[in-house]
């Protein structure tokens, strides 16, 4: 093994795992949208919930000791609680396709995808959220996941089109890796956090550790200094209203235990990558997906253990990439990375 050979992959997405694909789409007057992870066949999946004010939709399902051991797709989306809906959108899209959980030699009983989901509060940024009894997210939801390619747009896009990173704006990051011998991690984020992607005083992300080939700016960690209780730009305490949702992925073969404890060691991606994180009124959810494209190699305790690092390594890329490529919403001037002096 030789970590120092490990290298992005071809996209540096997430997409670069083996049998995924990625979907979005947003409504520019209702500043939100929606983020499907798309994999080709139905594929391993665990949660880690560390959010306060989490919202989700099937995610106890995933508990390996439950029926559930695959899933059909998993959406990101903002609305806070309206975003749920996106899940029915893409269910409702899979379905028709005829892909889901299905009883075996019936065929008068359609598929259940299944579909698990979380969501972030976008509600206040100024966006027109006066939709009565009809929010947007079932139908952004059927047009997210009718798009997934591998290729797909960073910054302010998809569940990330109305989030804000701390005081700056945030949206969608995405970043991976290759190992020296062959297996590869992605990871994806949608970022509207409390705490701050980057440290007082300046523009240093606190991942720039982990940047690859100056993929957010190539600063270095030279101006990452912070005193006790010195967040930087973290959004005020009045604006306490957040939830970073991500997911990671690999092509090895894990099983539903072992895929937790993958999100789970991802988890400290976000700690990398903003302070503070996990707040009592943060939602912040990771999913892990396995395509399962190649076997999990012997020993397999200690190939889990570096998967989980990377996966780490990788969110936290994934969410300076978000906040580095974020843009203003139209005809707005919300503050972003590329506005701060230095």
């Amino acid at each position: 093994m030789s970590s120092s050979r490990a290298r992005p992959g071809t996209r540096n997405l997430i997409t670069d795992v083996a049998g995924l694909q990625v979907g979005q789409a947003h409504d520019v007057g209702v500043r939100s949208g929606v983020t499907v992870i798309l994999p080709d066949r139905r594929a391993v999946c665990a949660c880690d919930v560390r959010g306060g004010a989490p919202g989700t939709r099937e995610t106890e399902a995933l508990s390996p000791e439950n029926l559930v051991e695959a899933v059909d797709a998993v959406v990101l989306s903002g609305g806070s609680v309206y975003g749920l809906a996106a899940a029915d959108g893409v269910a409702v899209w899979l379905g028709a396709r005829g892909r889901g959980y299905a009883l075996a030699g019936d065929p008068r009983i359609p598929p259940s995808p299944v579909v698990p989901a979380a969501i972030l509060f976008d509600l206040a940024n100024g966006g027109d959220k006066a939709w009565s009894e009809d929010p947007p997210y079932r139908g952004l939801g059927r047009e997210a996941v009718a798009s997934a390619s591998h290729q797909f747009d960073l910054g302010t896009a998809g569940a990330g089109y109305g989030a804000m990173a701390g005081a700056l704006k945030g949206g969608v990051g995405s970043a991976s890796v290759v190992s020296a011998d062959g297996f590869t991690v992605g990871a994806l984020v949608a970022v509207n956090a409390w705490g701050s992607v980057t440290a007082p005083g300046g523009r240093s992300f606190w991942a720039a550790p982990f940047e690859i080939d100056g993929e957010f700016g190539g600063l270095g960690s030279a101006g990452l200094t912070a005193g006790p209780d010195d967040w930087g730009l973290a959004k005020r305490p009045d604006a306490a209203r957040n939830t970073t949702l991500a997911c990671v992925a690999t092509d090895v073969a894990l099983t539903p235990a072992q895929a937790k404890r993958l999100a789970v060691m991802a988890q400290d991606g976000l700690a990398r990558a903003i302070r503070p994180v996990h707040a009592p009124f943060d939602g912040d959810v990771v999913f892990a997906i396995s395509t399962a494209a190649q076997p999990l190699a012997d020993p397999a305790d200690f190939t889990l253990a570096r998967l989980g690092a990377l996966a780490a390594d990788c969110l936290a890329r994934a969410v300076a990439r978000a906040a580095y490529e974020a843009t203003p919403w139209p005809g707005t001037d919300v503050r972003c990375w590329r506005d701060l002096a230095g």
